[in-house]
């Protein structure tokens, strides 16, 4: 028989090799919001302020004004929840969060790092074990492993086929062609597979019951689980649509660089160079078509990142709505605690 010491490496390897595209596949960084004016017309906006979610090994992570809450279901049956200060310079409140171009970068911290750090500790308890705390060293090797594994698969995969077609046709212009059209198939076909793995397939049930909560909390619903259920998964807020975003705008960013006469590891060094760059210009795309939902063509343009969401979710079950529920309502606590503790302005 094997110890259970050994479970929780056992229940991340899978998530640890396809960690970063996982995180943002998984993360619900976006939000649309409908209103309506006097007239009667409904309108959407980004809000100043959204609760985003990431869902974690039999759990959810939830983001929220102050907090950031973890919830996960032990084989034990329970959920337990624990919930910690968000990082100060990641608090609604910093002014510097909210700076075009530099906030898609943010983003990308919060999501990897917080990210991270919760699904190994959400890992930890889903095998019964003692709560696993990743070493800054540990925390940084594992994000260079994977963030190398997702550069390498979505960004120098396609440039090294490309450059073989482009030599093969004796044309930049198809072997830049081509890159695009790599990085797209890539994608799909990157979310197919991991989909066919049994604990993805459960970590895109929680993606699921993650959308619902948010879903039904948005539209001032009571959270539970017969209410949230009642809410389809899939939601414009998902990381599936930034992370498709961020291939589409890569496209266009490596069409525009030179390649004759440049030396491959110039092309290499290009692409990472500009992914954070790509990140961030992704980022304000999605948040302009927030601000012009309402348009017929944004919402067409919105269309294949809310298709892709039938591959990154699945129907959650009552238990995990309920783990779902759990961490919104401890963000959502602990917001409300920090706002009655805060003087109100003369």
């Amino acid at each position: 028989m094997r110890r259970r010491l050994n479970r929780w490496p056992a229940l991340t390897a899978p998530h640890l090799f396809f960690l970063i595209p996982e995180l943002l596949i998984a993360a619900g960084p976006l939000v649309i919001a409908s209103v309506t004016d006097a007239s009667g017309r409904r309108r959407f906006r980004m809000p100043d302020f959204f609760y985003g979610g990431q869902a974690l090994i039999e759990g959810v992570m939830m983001r929220g004004r102050t907090t950031v809450a973890m919830s996960v279901r032990p084989p034990s049956g329970e959920i337990r929840t624990i919930s910690e200060p968000l990082p100060a310079a990641l608090s609604a409140d910093r002014k510097l969060i909210r700076i075009p171009f530099l906030r898609g970068m943010f983003l990308l911290y919060e999501t990897l790092v917080i990210g991270t750090r919760m699904l190994m500790r959400s890992a930890s308890i889903a095998a019964e074990e003692e709560e696993v705390e990743l070493s800054k060293g540990a925390m940084a090797l594992t994000m260079v492993f994977s963030l190398g594994f997702a550069i390498g698969l979505f960004f120098l995969l396609p440039l090294f086929l490309s450059t073989l077609v482009g030599e093969a046709a004796d044309s930049t212009f198809l072997a830049a062609v081509s890159e695009g059209v790599i990085q797209l198939v890539t994608f799909v076909v990157y979310i197919g597979l991991i989909g066919l793995m049994p604990d993805i397939r459960r970590v895109f049930a929680y993606h699921g019951a993650e959308h619902k909560a948010i879903s039904a909390y948005e539209a001032d619903k009571p959270l539970t689980p017969e209410e949230v259920d009642a809410f389809g998964t899939a939601h414009t807020r998902c990381g599936t649509t930034f992370i498709l975003l961020v291939v589409v705008v890569s496209i266009f960013f490596f069409s525009l660089s030179p390649r004759e006469g440049v030396p491959f590891w110039a092309l290499i060094l290009s692409r990472v160079v500009l992914v954070p760059i790509i990140a961030g210009v992704a980022y304000e795309l999605v948040r302009f078509g927030a601000r012009h939902y309402g348009n017929r063509i944004v919402r067409a343009l919105y269309a294949p990142g809310m298709w892709l969401q039938s591959l990154t979710t699945r129907p959650p079950d009552r238990s995990m709505l309920e783990v779902s529920i759990a961490s919104l309502e401890s963000c959502l606590a602990a917001d409300r605690e920090a706002a009655a503790a805060t003087p109100a302005r003369p």
